[in-house]
């Protein structure tokens, strides 16, 4: 019935009259005032002419966009983050070449040979703190990596300096012998090389800055330890390292498909030498090749077969060793 205040609605509500309420703060005025003017297109995130001006400028590579920016300092900050080393050969190797280290992470229930007794009792003689874990944590922290249920926390790999690699070459016993890689990106294939760089007397090995893997924990344990015990160096300019190397008396030989000479005919494997290895897909690149004082080939039973760079060079350092052996 009209005018009927009883009904159902009929009646409002306490908080719910119309219009700004007292202690409101003018809030409702405020948000009809806006955000001001509309930014650039360029300006706003997300907007087609914002990211054509992020490709341009990554493409010019002068500065980038503020968000190029942030994503290489973010690149820097993860590249100076502590590494762990994973695995009982490359961590027992780690501790024995006195690499610092803050932190043993053993497994709970962990099978504990001989190289995990060693490793413990050598960070306990340290000071290196030791911290059992349970292995689904240790899996946690290494990403689903083979562990095998120890772990290192180490700070990131420190670099040898390339003169001081060279200085080593030079003074050893035997006739200087480094390895230089050229665009190897697998960072497993890098600690295989180091490993076998070491197991057939290489002075050290060489790596450009750019384009390439590096000592991270996955390198480590390739090189099973190796790491610890041969000299790892970064070179900014790759071809004019293997310049100075040739200035030094250092026979520059690259491995190629289409080499020169079979690996077998090298006479210069007695003498210094650098041997450099390209990656599997393009080889050696073309100015690196062209500074080679010699490209060799190793000879295989089917054409169109090919060598990953961890394998050609160990089949070159075992020819070089062999010879240097028996010369």
């Amino acid at each position: 019935m009209a005018g009927n205040s009883q009904r159902r609605g009929a009646r409002r509500t306490a908080g719910s009259k119309k219009g700004a309420t007292v202690g409101s703060g003018g809030q409702r005025r405020r948000s009809l005032e806006g955000k001001g003017p509309t930014p650039p297109a360029e300006m706003r995130p997300g907007h087609p002419a914002q990211r054509a001006g992020t490709r341009r400028g990554k493409q010019s590579g002068k500065g980038g966009s503020a968000t190029g920016r942030r994503a290489g300092a973010g690149r820097d900050r993860a590249a100076e983050a502590p590494e762990l080393l994973v695995a009982r050969n490359p961590v027992l190797e780690a501790l024995r070449a006195g690499v610092p280290a803050s932190t043993l992470y053993v497994g709970l229930g962990v099978d504990a040979d001989d190289r995990v007794a060693d490793a413990i009792r050598l960070a306990g003689d340290r000071g290196v703190p030791i911290l059992e874990v349970g292995r689904g944590e240790l899996d946690r922290m290494t990403n689903g990596a083979l562990h095998q249920g120890i772990g290192l926390q180490v700070p990131p790999y420190g670099y040898a300096d390339p003169d001081a690699v060279l200085a080593r070459a030079r003074e050893s016993a035997h006739p200087p012998l480094v390895v230089a890689l050229d665009g190897v990106l697998d960072p497993r294939t890098l600690g295989a090389v180091v490993r076998t760089a070491a197991a057939f007397g290489a002075d050290g090995v060489l790596l450009p800055e750019r384009r390439t893997a590096g000592m991270t924990a996955v390198a480590w344990r390739a090189s099973a330890g190796a790491a610890a015990r041969v000299p790892v160096a970064r070179v900014t300019n790759l071809v004019r390292t293997l310049r100075a190397c040739q200035q030094a008396g250092l026979l520059v030989v690259g491995l190629d498909a289409d080499g020169e000479i079979a690996l077998g005919d090298l006479e210069a494997a007695v003498d210094p030498l650098v041997l450099v290895v390209g990656s599997e897909g393009r080889g050696l690149s073309r100015l690196v090749a062209d500074t080679c004082d010699l490209t060799v080939a190793i000879p295989m039973a089917d054409p169109a077969a090919s060598l990953n760079a961890a394998a050609a060079v160990a089949v070159a350092l075992a020819h070089i060793a062999t010879r240097r052996r028996t010369s």
